[in-house]
């Protein structure tokens, strides 16, 4: 059976290198980014075209409302 990595994905460069590195190393790859509702559209703009250039498994986008720990929305 193949090996299995949940991959967090902001867009950003520490998470493209982990995700590269889990593909070197054979990992079948998912990717897991959040949307917490504020100004980090280009953030997961950025991790979909990542995800789908590293033809990762499934890529998913998990909505957080962060209104509950005092976040203005």
């Amino acid at each position: 059976m193949q090996k299995r990595a949940i991959v967090l994905l902001s867009g950003g460069l520490d998470s493209i290198t982990v995700l590269a590195l889990a593909k070197q190393q054979g990992y079948r790859c998912y990717a897991l980014s959040f949307d917490y509702g504020r100004r980090h559209n280009a953030e997961l703009i950025a991790a979909a075209q990542i995800a789908s250039d590293y033809r990762v498994e499934e890529y998913k986008i998990i909505k957080l409302g962060l209104g509950s720990i005092g976040a203005q929305p």
